[in-house]
């Protein structure tokens, strides 16, 4: 059985220090790390690693409140009367969608602006993203939020009456769905390092088109458990349909990126 200690992860006088928050700067500085090993083995240039160390500046910044406005937006009924917490990040509610999204639009302007490849910029960060988004889903779980249906298998988790749906009070055991996504984006990580790795590097984008597809792939599985879908649309929730969508864009993508005869090599000196 698994249990959150609590949200609360120590206090500095009249400071709180939440581990949601530790939890998401750990995932950045981790995810930081994994992409710049990545950028320094395949693209030994200076002028990479200043552009991955600018990025990562913008896409702490921008990342985190793309994710805050997505779920802000599809939260809007409890937010536009509460107005003052849609700025109380430590609180949870920052959506992984919102980040993807946030970021492909930063690393697309950014590389508009500088002339340079983005394909190549949105495949470094696709290894250090995947790891990222694995260590950040364990603040949901200090949180006691982003749970699934009841459940009584070995693994399951409890979660206190204050954070059940009411019409769930009754129970008191859900599925992990946290912990679940960690151990997808932790197989989707090795086998980007691994198989695609090995076999698609050269073929700059790949990388990127088969975390699209292998993400949302689990995320779509994933997200049919959950309970707190927090919108529906044309009757999926958001996250599946969203899912859906970039599960298809890595589809199509993956595909024009093997016709292509660009590679590797003609990206060094972009």
């Amino acid at each position: 059985m698994l249990k959150s200690p609590g949200a609360v992860a120590f206090h500095i006088g009249s400071l709180t220090i939440y581990w949601y928050g530790i939890i998401i700067a750990l995932a950045f500085l981790v995810g930081l790390f994994i992409t710049l090993i990545i950028a320094k083995k395949d693209y030994p240039d200076d002028k990479t690693r200043e552009h991955i160390i600018d990025l990562s500046t913008l896409l702490l910044i921008g990342g985190v409140i793309f994710a805050r406005l997505y779920y802000v937006i599809f939260n809007w009924k409890y937010y536009s009367h509460h107005i003052l917490e849609s700025f109380m990040t430590w609180r949870g509610g920052l959506s992984i969608h919102g980040v993807i999204i946030g970021s492909i639009l930063i690393i697309y302007f950014y590389t508009k602006h500088h002339k340079i490849s983005l394909l190549k910029y949105t495949d470094i960060f696709a290894y250090g993203m995947i790891f990222a988004q694995a260590i950040g889903r364990w603040g949901n779980f200090f949180n006691s939020e982003a749970f699934g249906s009841p459940t009584n298998l070995p693994w399951k988790l409890y979660i206190p009456p204050a954070n059940r749906p009411l019409e769930y009070i009754s129970f008191g055991y859900f599925h992990p769905t946290f912990l679940y996504e960690f151990l997808w984006n932790l197989v989707v990580f090795i086998i980007l390092i691994t198989v695609v790795r090995k076999n698609f590097k050269n073929k700059t984008g790949s990388i990127t088109c088969f975390y699209f597809i292998l993400y949302s792939l689990g995320r779509f599985i994933i997200e049919g458990i959950r309970i707190d879908n927090i919108y529906v649309i044309f009757g999926l929730p958001i996250a599946q349909f969203i899912s859906i969508i970039m599960f298809l864009a890595g589809i199509i993508g993956l595909y024009l990126v093997l016709k292509q005869k660009q590679n590797h090599d003609t990206d060094l000196k972009n």
